[in-house]
């Protein structure tokens, strides 16, 4: 698991949490739940979806999670009087690099196409504090697991309670854009937001399973393409939480043959090559991506926007897509370097 800096708790789980720290460490909540995205789509735009489709739709499916998580985050920061800041160069992590907030010297992520080495760690980074079925080597470290954060941010709204949220509501993206949203006007949905983004993400002490739905949370999810299993209820269940599910549904097959053989951390392209065009195509397409988001989760939640924002994903994957595999240039194989660009030099 990764642990983070307790700086970020500064201000919080006191008799009177500070409100600007509750805000700020909200904001801190956008940027690392954005921190993944981009890991998780250069693998998934790494794969051939032809050879690896199992694989392939889980990684989609985290990614589309994510992309709630950050919604969520937003929404709680919006209805405490914050606004979400996401278009500007520091929101976007290094790569390679540690992720924000992070403490963990071990951990350095890379931009990395599908295998198990970067599978692991996609596990690492959604591991919960104590998972099911495998247990825990990790001795006491400095830092705090990324539920403790939002632990401390839930206590924190508790204790502020329901004066401190603006009224009427503001900026909330809700269910009728993305689904699962929830609209944050109180402690009570301010809860059950952070609850949905910790138990997608760790699952419960007692279940795999989300809060809502019956899909199965990220880690848990992962440890299928791991396993090469599909997690399924144990045919004869003990009495142990580890012994209620099995991986021993439909395979979950690997076929390495199916992974485009872009670089890991690409990068810098020289300028004027092919490469170099588009991947500021890419990043242009990136940034602007990041605008729209901005403009939504800063009052521009309409479904006009909303579809701006789909429509900008929809480019990115067939941008990388083509990158990756080699179209229109056969034989040459490149990365997205997921960077902020404003302007795209090519246009310029």
């Amino acid at each position: 698991m990764i642990r983070l800096n307790p700086s970020l708790l500064a201000g919080l789980d006191s008799a009177m949490p500070n409100p600007q720290a509750v805000v700020q460490a909200l904001q801190s909540a956008v940027e690392l739940e954005h921190s993944t995205i981009p890991l998780y789509l250069y693998a998934l735009y790494s794969l051939d979806a032809t050879k690896n489709a199992e694989i392939a739709a889980i990684i989609q499916s985290v990614v589309v999670e994510e992309m709630l998580h950050m919604t969520l985050a937003s929404n709680v920061l919006n209805a405490l009087g914050g606004s979400p800041s996401i278009n500007q160069p520091g929101f976007i992590p290094t790569y390679p690099g540690p992720l924000p907030g992070g403490v963990e010297s071990q951990l350095q992520v890379h931009l990395a196409p599908f295998s198990t080495t970067q599978l692991q760690t996609f596990l690492t980074i959604e591991e919960p504090e104590n998972p099911l079925d495998f247990p825990t080597a990790e001795t006491a470290q400095d830092g705090i697991t990324i539920g403790q954060f939002y632990a401390a941010i839930a206590r924190s709204i508790q204790q502020l309670g329901n004066g401190y949220f603006v009224d009427p509501p503001r900026n909330q993206v809700g269910p009728d854009l993305m689904y699962g949203s929830i609209v944050v006007t109180d402690v009570d949905t301010a809860l059950q937001a952070i609850d949905v983004i910790v138990q997608q993400g760790e699952g419960t002490t007692t279940s795999p399973l989300e809060a809502e739905g019956t899909g199965y949370a990220h880690y848990y999810r992962y440890m299928e393409i791991y396993n090469g299993r599909m997690l399924i209820p144990a045919p004869n269940p003990g009495p142990n939480p580890d012994q209620k599910y099995i991986y021993g549904g439909d395979p979950v097959p690997f076929d390495q043959s199916g992974v485009y053989g872009v670089a890991t951390d690409p990068g810098p392209y020289s300028p004027g090559t092919a490469a170099a065009l588009a991947n500021d195509n890419f990043n242009y397409a990136y940034t602007s991506l990041l605008n729209a988001l901005h403009d939504m989760f800063n009052g521009d939640a309409t479904e006009g926007q909303f579809n701006r924002c789909l429509g900008l994903m929809m480019s990115l994957k067939s941008q990388a897509k083509a990158m990756m595999s080699g179209i229109p240039n056969p034989g040459l194989l490149v990365g997205p370097t997921f960077q902020y660009q404003p302007v795209n030099p090519a246009n310029a």
